[in-house]
């Protein structure tokens, strides 16, 4: 089959330009130069129509740039982004803007990402009304459908998002990206700033939309509880690059690559006794610097010298199960 969304060999540096000081340094004879974060190194991802697809990783590890390319919000430095098999370069503007807006995205921060000066019913109506997704005259009504899909009582939508609880910003966004008519809804940490009982029903609202609207989802979170609950597949990151990918049940139950071992480790669980939390080995290093060899290495209890200067191969180790590590060699 092929995926409905494919990323190939992605890579994202962010550059920040010298400022005038170490430019007039760095002509006087100073080594300055410009500051570079390696934001993702090659990464290669697909999700396949209807799929619930979980990132997850420590923050930092490039799970929010991906999510962004991945929604074209923001260009890969390098690497190709395919629609149902198609470049979504290559397209012409009218197919391109088309393919673009299958794909929508729900943001972690559901107030900075909705305009404080509208309403409620213009949040959510602007995009069709522009893209002529429906008629002007029905947006009303359209609009009041969207917000009872959502558990919004229609009653509010003249109302600003201050006026709002979280939770009910939240379903807001959910809404707007819903009124495109998407096929597939990039989740940025969508219910990461909510209460616990708050994120069990905005959990629950994301399954039920996707039976109703038969929606894909990449759904980006660093709370694997909230991942094994939600995803198919499961894919995670460490400092700009995929380790490990398999399907939830599989990941979950036989974790192949030492960095998901280790946070599988400390995901809180009712029949493990009390214990004192222990975290990660060392720091994560700098995006700007990324060590050689194994991203890993630094913090891996079974570090050896050919993780230090080798990249390990993303292979798979069992059906459907990739991960990239050394050690799979030695078996």
């Amino acid at each position: 089959m092929t995926p409905l969304l494919q990323l190939d060999n992605i890579t994202k540096n962010f550059v920040r330009p010298l400022d005038l000081a170490a430019r007039i340094a760095r002509f006087a004879g100073a080594d300055t130069h410009e500051v570079v974060v390696h934001a993702l190194d090659d990464v290669s991802l697909a999700v396949t129509e209807g799929e619930v697809v979980g990132l997850a990783g420590e923050s930092g590890c490039g799970k929010s740039t991906l999510g962004r390319i991945a929604a074209g919000i923001l260009a890969p430095t390098a690497g190709t982004r395919l629609w149902r098999g198609t470049d979504i370069a290559a397209l012409t503007p009218e197919a391109r803007r088309a393919a673009e807006l299958k794909i929508q995205m729900v943001f972690q921060d559901s107030y900075a990402s909705l305009n404080p000066r509208m309403r409620v019913a213009d949040i959510i109506g602007e995009a069709p009304r522009v893209h002529g997704i429906d008629a002007a005259d029905d947006i009303d009504y359209y609009v009041d459908q969207l917000m009872e899909k959502v558990g919004l009582d229609p009653g509010f939508r003249r109302r600003f998002p201050h006026q709002f609880s979280g939770g009910q910003r939240a379903r807001i966004g959910i809404a707007r990206a819903l009124a495109v008519k998407p096929e597939l809804l990039v989740c940025d940490e969508a219910v990461a700033a909510l209460d616990v009982s708050i994120q069990a029903q905005v959990l629950n609202l994301f399954m039920q939309l996707r039976a109703d609207f038969n929606l894909t989802y990449l759904f980006i979170s660093h709370d694997l509880g909230v991942v094994e609950h939600l995803a198919d597949r499961v894919v995670i990151m460490y400092l700009g690059r995929v380790v490990e990918m398999a399907p939830a049940l599989e990941l979950f139950r036989h974790a192949n690559h030492p960095y998901t071992q280790a946070l599988l480790a400390e995901v809180p669980t009712l029949d493990k006794r009390r214990r004192d939390f222990t975290p990660i080995k060392g720091e994560i290093p700098s995006p700007i610097e990324p060590p050689p060899g194994c991203h890993f290495h630094p913090r891996c209890p079974h570090a050896m010298e050919r993780c230090r200067v080798e990249k390990p191969a993303f292979k798979e180790i069992a059906p459907g199960h990739w991960s990239a590590c050394h050690l799979n060699d030695q078996r």
